[in-house]
């Protein structure tokens, strides 16, 4: 919902605003080009502009839906406003905030919401509250006034040369801009947690490098299909970023732990899982592993199970999601876009064990696990197959 007349949408950043001011200078600068590649990626025709540490994306009136969509969608950004530009005055923006009543007022309660940034200015903005409020009072029939919820706010944010009118604050996901942080391997199963983890850590400013397991009889193409339709979502949100999944063969490892591990199966592939992640890290210089582990939501994934399986690498391993419960990561991968493609019936045969492993020790697992696992698990790496999404 915005006002007629609105050509441009009001950028509100994140977590880039507690920043030094050198930080925040290249973080804005990051977000302004990761701005200019979602809307470019969209087809929207807008231009985006950074000053006094914010950022407005310029589009003409039947674009800036589209635009404030594209800028909602783009990591960094809190918030998104369609707003109409006029003088810093009060007359234009009492004028302002009249055609927007008229077009907009439903005959609910409404407030008016006033931000003077420009102290030097001969009204404050408790003036333009007041006066704004008048004129959105006079140009509606039967209009009705809650100052503590109303149903419709139209908001003011006044600067030295201009001035914005607008209603909607359209919430991005927050976070930092992609790239402001180093890349790391993500860990991609096509289930509903993986996807919603490599989100999670890309909204914190890290490019993922998505890594897949083909697990042979025990995948299948169903299998395969579904973790590359997440992947593809996911690459909607860095259209200026490479996203491009290693495929890495683990069929015949999958036999030998069916065919020779029992209890401790699980725990025994997720670490072949973290050494071939390692490699990958390695050959693209990224610093760390993304996993959508959660303490306790599966029997590999207890307090010490996790610990035992982390100790197969020397890279961290992130887990966004560990204090999650499963509805969370649900609901947040529906508000994503990964839900749907996560739980299309995949086939894949089962490969937990009966009586799975649940309070390991490291002792334990290296036991259960063939000699040369981690020797395979660097010739699977060695034979990755890029896939482009």
């Amino acid at each position: 919902m915005y006002p007629p007349g609105a050509d441009t949408v009001l950028v509100r950043h994140a977590d880039v605003g507690v920043k030094s001011g050198k930080v925040q200078t290249e973080m804005e600068r990051r977000l302004r080009d990761n701005l200019a590649a979602m809307l470019d990626s969209r087809g929207v025709d807008a231009d985006v502009e950074r000053r006094w540490s914010r950022l407005l994306v310029h589009a003409d009136e039947e674009n800036v839906d589209a635009a404030t969509d594209a800028v909602a969608d783009t990591f960094g950004v809190r918030s998104a406003s369609a707003a109409v530009v006029v003088d810093p005055d009060l007359d234009a923006v009492r004028s302002a905030l009249a055609d927007a009543a008229r077009a907009l007022y439903d005959g609910d309660t409404f407030a008016v919401r006033a931000r003077r940034a420009d102290k030097s200015l001969p009204f404050t903005s408790e003036d333009v509250e007041r006066q704004g409020g008048e004129a959105v009072w006079n140009a509606v029939d039967d209009p009705a006034v809650d100052l503590e919820d109303p149903d419709t706010t139209f908001r003011v944010e006044v600067r030295e040369s201009e001035a914005f009118v607008f209603v909607e604050k359209r919430a991005g996901p927050g976070g930092l801009p992609l790239g402001s942080q180093a890349p790391v391997v993500g860990l991609v199963s096509g289930g509903i947690d993986s996807p919603v983890a490599l989100w999670e850590v890309m909204k914190r400013g890290s490019p993922v490098v998505p890594v897949y397991l083909d697990l042979g009889d025990y995948g299948g193409q169903d299998h395969e299909a579904r973790a590359m339709e997440t992947v593809r979502r996911l690459a909607a949100y860095a259209p200026n970023f490479d996203v491009t999944v290693r495929k890495v063969p683990a069929g015949d490892v999958m036999d030998l732990l069916v065919e020779e591990v029992g209890p401790a199966r699980m725990l025994v592939y997720r670490r072949f899982m973290y050494r071939v992640a390692e490699h990958v890290a390695r050959d693209v210089d990224a610093c760390g592993i993304v996993t959508g582990e959660a303490i306790g939501q599966k029997s590999s994934q207890t307090a010490r199970n996790l610990g035992v399986t982390s100790a197969a690498t020397d890279l961290p391993v992130h887990r966004p999601l560990l204090t999650m419960d499963k509805t969370e990561i649900t609901d947040r991968a529906r508000e994503i876009g990964t839900f749907r493609d996560s739980t299309i019936p995949a086939g894949c045969n089962r490969v937990a064990p009966d009586f799975p492993e649940t309070n390991a020790t490291l002792e334990i697992v290296e036991n259960a696990e063939p000699d040369d696992l981690f020797e395979r698990a660097r010739e699977a790496a060695a034979n990755v197959e890029l896939v482009d999404v």
